[in-house]
């Protein structure tokens, strides 16, 4: 074990570290289709949104000044159904990345073979700027500027960065006041006082460690002796976390954005505080050492979870990861230059798209229980998502193993393959 600090995708051109998520997507999405026979017309037309809607937001703030926000809705295909995909709000939202995401959407949904199709959408605001009563304003606002374009059987936004259940319930009152009736089927991730599912928040964490379990016991490994790290502990990182040490394995190290802490004997993971119950406490756990959040991706571990931010896996630090085996937590936490090298290494990354994919999961269940008038309990919904995953785990293992290909291409395969016969089927409107 590595000893830890004591210090409190589409173009022909070659891959760059600041490269975009839509560049990545559609690179992404070239990578795969270059392993299958299928239309090169399906594929251009993939790597290109179907609509993308920019609206201003204007909003009264407490001093009685108007701003006016930039929000973005980018659709980019429904052949498998409604469009689906989060709202975020954060100061660096753009249509680029909409779109990019937007596209992960896509794949994700087609990964566990979901009918939905995929969307992302946004404001360029930092919400720790606004108070509850503006950041209600702004989300009322903002959902009657698209309003035409959202809908249960049209377009489903959830929470994403910066917004929360809440902002969903929100969203959906503005929804259906202007609809005259109560739709909750329109967001997912809400309260489910008000229609949401159980579950749904702890959803992504909880699939990314079955799907680590999973690949712990792939490549012969004991759960109960597996070392874990894991960068971010926020809903993703810290439900991951518990998980994993509830089921024997020794986490090693989590972090927030201020740091991590460390102890080779294993952290007692349900006393540190996750973001939700406490922002930026990590570091005031007690533990042995403390670590960086760089150094911590660098630890010696069974398997590292990137569960923060994205583009951490850089080809600055790629040839330094000692990890046996990757998950990846976050969207989009490895560039394309350190998944190259990571294949070259043989270091196997299971990709996002997989194993985050528990919220859009549990998002499909809920849009389920609001469309019939009848909710399940948390029981179901995690005997369903854990169904759900491990069919998704199979299909994605038998193209990686029948292919000879990295754990990413395979699961763009499962994704690509699904979408092309969609259209195949479909046809295009003259």
């Amino acid at each position: 074990m590595a000893s830890a600090s004591t210090a409190t995708d589409e173009t022909s051109e070659e891959p760059t570290e600041e490269e975009s998520a839509l560049e990545t997507a559609r690179r992404q999405l070239q990578h795969a289709a270059d392993h299958l026979d299928i239309d090169q017309n399906i594929v251009e037309r993939l790597k290109h949104p179907k609509k993308v809607h920019e609206v201003t937001v204007p909003i009264e703030r407490e001093n009685g000044d108007v701003e006016v926000y930039t929000g973005y809705r980018a659709q980019h295909d429904s052949v498998r159904g409604p469009y689906k995909g989060g709202l975020r709000y954060h100061p660096e939202v753009t249509r680029e990345e909409c779109v990019g995401l937007g596209m992960w959407m896509t794949w994700k949904c087609a990964v566990m073979d979901i009918p939905f199709g995929g969307a992302k959408g946004g404001i360029a605001v930092n919400p720790k700027d606004l108070t509850d009563d503006e950041k209600e304003q702004l989300t009322r606002r903002f959902t009657d500027e698209i309003r035409a374009v959202i809908g249960p059987t049209k377009d489903i936004p959830a929470p994403d960065m910066g917004t929360d259940p809440q902002t969903m319930a929100w969203l959906m009152d503005a929804y259906s006041m202007q609809e005259g009736e109560t739709i909750p089927g329109v967001v997912t991730g809400k309260p489910p006082i008000v229609g949401g599912s159980k579950g749904r928040d702890g959803a992504p964490g909880r699939s990314v460690a079955i799907i680590a379990r999973e690949a712990i016991d792939y490549y012969g490994k004991d759960i109960k002796e597996a070392d874990v790290a894991i960068q971010g502990y926020g809903s993703v990182g810290s439900n991951a976390a518990r998980l994993l040490d509830d089921w024997g394995a020794n986490v090693v190290a989590v972090s927030d954005v201020n740091g991590g802490v460390y102890d080779a004997n294993g952290l007692d993971t349900h006393s540190i505080p996750s973001h939700h119950e406490e922002p930026e406490a990590v570091m005031d756990h007690g533990a042995p050492e403390t670590v960086s959040n760089e150094e911590l991706l660098e630890l010696d571990v069974d398997l590292m979870i990137p569960a923060a931010i994205g583009n951490v896996l850089t080809a600055d630090n790629a040839d330094d990861i000692a990890a046996d085996i990757i998950i990846e937590g976050a969207n989009g936490p490895t560039t394309t230059t350190a998944s190259a090298i990571f294949a070259e290494r043989e270091i196997p990354v299971v990709p996002d798209i997989l194993a985050n994919a528990g919220g859009v999961t549990v998002s499909y269940f809920e849009w389920l229980q609001d469309i019939n008038r009848r909710s399940w309990s948390l029981e179901r919904v995690n005997d369903e998502l854990e169904t759900e995953m491990l069919t998704a785990w199979q299909d994605v293992r038998e193209e990686f193993e029948a292919r000879d290909v990295t754990w990413r291409d395979a699961a763009y395969i499962v994704a690509l393959s699904r979408i092309s016969d969609a259209h195949e089927a479909r046809g295009l409107w003259p």
